[in-house]
């Protein structure tokens, strides 16, 4: 394989003026340039990527954080940041925090090491504080679950406008008796959907009832499944539910299914997120859909401009409420 010094004596130039070709340098006059990348097609000739960004203090590498790889709203997400970062030359790390401590001082201590050049964080659990302190010096930008100080440039949606008009939709459609299945509210935007929540509920005059309202520790399927085996064993039953993600939902309608219970004759049932899997349940699942792909472009494109010392804002996505079989059988 050709090497640089190559390329300079077949062009009968220097090495500094290979370089400044290689990284678009505007002091190298046309015709020179002309006969440096002639000779570096001619040797088939490839700079090496690491002593470039070694050079430039880069490393085109940016991590993303989420807390679990099995968790399906991440993919339409990742699948955006994926393709945004690669589209601008940037490689992307899928970083599992498990949320570990241990883990995450992994993954920052690579950044503070140049080892990468920024951060997307889609993971609720991860010490703020420690990433707040990160942000003084490097680029991070949050993704889908943000911090109310505002510190750190976020891009999400407005979770208790969504989750406002979920519930008015159940409400709207006749019911009365609607029960809250919520993931713990430490994280923001369970407390954001749980305020959407009661603020539909007031503004139609209908009771909030603690025993109508169930918190999971985790977001997965069988904690939807349990949720749902308790608000079944409660004398008076809801007439619908609103949970706070697809995969609980989908654990909710399981439940039921295993019960005997049909929705939305018996109970109807709205999720959130719009994951792939809300349109393969039996009835298909009215949701609140994010525009996940849309999110992870913005996310990545607000961690480059970052990088490139732009200034960034957080921002807002618009959401849509998915009517399907849950909730209009």
């Amino acid at each position: 394989m050709a090497n640089i010094q190559e390329v300079a004596q077949k062009a009968g130039v220097s090495v500094a003026t290979v370089s400044r070709v290689l990284n678009n340098n505007s002091t190298v006059s046309p015709s020179t340039r002309l006969k440096v990348e002639n000779a570096i097609k001619e040797l088939n000739y490839e700079p090496s990527m690491l002593g470039r960004n070694l050079r430039n203090s880069e490393s085109r590498l940016l991590l993303v954080l989420i807390p679990s790889i099995s968790n399906p709203f991440y993919t339409e997400i990742i699948n955006g940041i994926q393709n945004t970062a690669i589209a601008h030359h940037y490689n992307i790390l899928l970083c599992e925090t498990n949320s570990n401590p241990e883990r995450e001082d992994i993954y920052f201590n690579m950044v503070k090491n140049k080892l990468a050049d920024g951060v997307i964080s889609m993971d609720p659990t991860v010490n703020m504080q420690k990433l707040i302190e990160l942000a003084e010096n490097h680029s991070i930008i949050l993704c889908s679950e943000y911090d109310e100080s505002n510190v750190i440039p976020y891009v999400s949606i407005d979770n208790e406008l969504a989750a406002y008009h979920a519930v008015k939709h159940l409400i709207k459609i006749g019911n009365e008796k609607i029960a809250l299945i919520n993931s713990d509210e430490k994280f923001l935007y369970a407390r954001q959907r749980r305020s959407g929540y009661e603020r539909a509920l007031a503004e139609f005059n209908l009771p909030l009832r603690k025993e109508w309202i169930y918190n999971t520790t985790q977001l997965d399927f069988q904690d939807g499944v349990q949720a749902m085996r308790m608000l079944l064993k409660l004398k008076e039953k809801p007439s619908a539910i609103f949970a706070v993600s697809d995969t609980l939902a989908i654990g909710a309608l399981k439940e039921m299914n295993a019960s005997g219970l049909k929705a939305p004759d018996d109970i109807a049932v709205v999720g959130f997120d719009n994951i792939s899997f809300s349109n393969m349940t039996n009835p298909t699942l009215t949701t609140v859909a994010q525009p996940m792909y849309k999110m992870g472009c913005t996310a990545a494109t607000m961690l480059i401009n970052s990088i490139h010392e732009n200034k960034v804002e957080s921002i807002l996505l618009d959401h849509e409420l998915i009517i399907r079989e849950s909730t209009m059988g």
